[in-house]
């Protein structure tokens, strides 16, 4: 076995900020084990409570969606694992990363929301919020992408940057961050 240089993945999520990271499989108990974690160390940091909600509640939107996605797909091994990374810049805002492996065909249409969102000023995600929460939910719904990433969308401090790339024919990764 090759021998982990922790010194060095300490230095390196130091020079980035990064107060916390997850790699490996969500389940419920984890998620809120690391979101109560998050919470503490934040606090720790003195950030206001309105900055450690809006963290937490991205957290949450996050990993639930990734959880449900995986759920719903049924992905097993690797595929099912994610990634979570939560940085604080120098500026004092944190930056909630999440990645997981979706299916090709789930992937265009997750990024094409994203670019719509991105054109949205405030009052317009408030508008597109309000519309979509009287929408009928659709729990079968294939990527989901709706209340919650517009309510991710609101809580940001700039536009949510997304990225997919492509693993084979069938999967790609899909990358979401949050400025908050």
């Amino acid at each position: 076995m090759e021998q982990i240089d922790v010194l060095s993945l300490r230095e390196a999520f130091n020079r980035q900020g990064i107060v916390l990271c997850f790699n490996g499989p969500f389940s419920a108990s984890l998620i809120e084990e690391i979101g109560l974690a998050l919470r503490k160390h934040m606090a720790s940091f003195n950030a206001s409570q309105s900055a450690v909600s809006d963290v937490f509640s991205v957290y949450i939107e996050m990993t639930q969606n990734i959880r449900h996605y995986s759920r719903q797909k049924e992905l097993t091994g690797s595929d099912a694992h994610a990634v979570l990374i939560v940085s604080r810049r120098e500026d004092g805002a944190y930056v909630v990363c999440s990645g997981n492996v979706v299916e090709a065909a789930d992937g265009p249409a997750l990024m094409a929301r994203l670019a719509m969102l991105a054109t949205l000023d405030r009052d317009q995600l408030k508008l597109a919020y309000k519309t979509q929460l009287r929408q009928p939910h659709d729990p079968d719904a294939a990527t989901g992408a709706g209340l919650g990433l517009i309510d991710l969308a609101r809580k940001a401090r700039a536009p949510l940057l997304g990225t997919l790339k492509a693993l084979d024919e069938t999967r790609s990764f899909f990358s979401l961050c949050a400025v908050i």
